[in-house]
């Protein structure tokens, strides 16, 4: 045990609780994932353990990335942001006229036989960069054309070209930028302009994209069956709720779920109401923590961070995962329309596995800069003043 502390000590730098946290689920992961790829072992003429070998390895991929990035100056990501941007415009572009479709929705891009999705990578840019034009703009940050044009100009943009075929992550990333704009001491009324700014952006995305009428039609059929009692939720919802129904207290134990037989990706946006089924409330109760201790977690890394742009990065980018986790977990539960969400960490995936672990490495990168002896060096009063700021907003 005391080489185990020592190599760990070393290697696995930063927050040690979100190093755990992020093992305990990347085990729920393993696990859950496990019991709900039967119906896609047959229809793939795979066995199960297949998918199994498949998806830990994805798992242990997103976590190197973890590594990774967590072994990186946090500083180093500001300087790239831009270039990331940059490219994130075409890929998004190229997702909208000729990307691969999966379940009925084009969000994917197939690279050397890799499909993943540019709406993560873009999510991921747009946090970082936002964050970087936050802290170097603190001292005049009611500027319009110096601060509020550009800011109003990245986010309105990518958001709206995610919204041409995810609508859902655009309108989640929007609110991850409203949030991290408020803390980063933007005045109310400009928020008001971003949320127009979205809406404007959100609109022409409505009437040209691919999945508006999707929306729409999930959103009424949502409204008319929790609101008003009407009618029948959509195929996926009604098991969903069955799932989450018959899972009591204590659940049915690993393995043992009847819905996962009969949703159609119970392995993907609604794996946790296989979880539930299988756990039970006690099992969901652990889960949300989970992720709540990571929030937690990050919010504590921006507050000790002695630079602005260190604690704006990490409250963006722990806003931006417990968002997305509490968006799958709310459909789950009929608290909101299908929206093709997956459970970060939890839901099979390899590329959102992969962004979701350079995310959080990110957030281990600020939080042991503050260690790091090499990066020990003092900053200005402006870096700590700004950070102070970040922190009392987000408090």
């Amino acid at each position: 045990m005391i080489k185990l502390k020592a190599w760990a000590d070393k290697h696995l730098q930063g927050d040690k609780v979100i190093w755990a946290v992020v093992f305990a689920l990347s085990a729920i992961s393993i696990l859950v994932v496990y019991s709900s790829v039967g119906t896609l072992a047959y229809k793939r003429s795979k066995s199960p353990e297949w998918i199994l070998i498949t998806h830990t390895a994805h798992v242990f991929i997103g976590l190197a990335a973890m590594w990774l990035a967590h072994r990186v100056d946090y500083r180093y990501y500001s300087k790239i942001s831009r270039f990331a941007l940059l490219l994130s415009i075409p890929l998004l572009l190229y997702t909208f006229v000729g990307g691969v479709t999966v379940n009925g929705a084009a969000r994917w891009i197939s690279l050397f036989g890799v499909s993943f999705q540019p709406s993560d990578f873009a999510s991921l840019a747009l946090i970082v960069n936002l964050a970087s034009m936050l802290s170097k703009r603190q001292q005049n940050i009611d500027d319009i054309k110096e601060s509020l044009i550009p800011i109003l100009f990245w986010c309105g943009m990518i958001c709206g070209l995610i919204a041409l075929t995810n609508m859902s992550t655009a309108i989640l990333l929007l609110l991850t930028c409203m949030i991290l704009l408020f803390i980063g001491r933007v005045p109310t009324k400009y928020l008001a302009m971003l949320f127009f700014v979205g809406v404007l952006f959100g609109s022409l995305a409505f009437t040209f994209g691919v999945r508006g009428g999707t929306m729409i039609s999930r959103v009424k059929q949502w409204i008319a069956f929790t609101i008003k009692g009407e009618g029948e939720p959509q195929f996926q919802s009604k098991h969903g709720y069955i799932a989450v129904a018959t899972g009591g207290l204590t659940g049915k134990g690993p393995g043992n779920s009847d819905q996962r037989n009969i949703l159609p990706n119970p392995f993907a946006d609604f794996i946790f109401a296989i979880y539930i089924e299988e756990y039970g409330m006690i099992g969901a109760i652990v889960l949300i923590g989970l992720y709540l201790l990571i929030l937690h977690r990050g919010m504590k890394a921006a507050y000790n961070s002695e630079r602005a742009f260190g604690g704006l990065l990490s409250a963006g980018l722990c806003f931006d995962f417990v968002c997305q986790a509490f968006t799958n977990m709310g459909v789950v539960v009929g608290l909101g329309p299908v929206t093709g969400q997956p459970l970060p960490l939890i839901s099979m995936g390899g590329t959102s596995m992969v962004f979701t672990g350079l995310a959080i490495g990110i957030v281990l990168s600020v939080s042991r800069g503050e260690q790091d002896e090499k990066w020990g060096q003092s900053t200005s009063t402006e870096g700590k003043e700004g950070n102070k700021n970040v922190a009392a907003q987000a408090a």
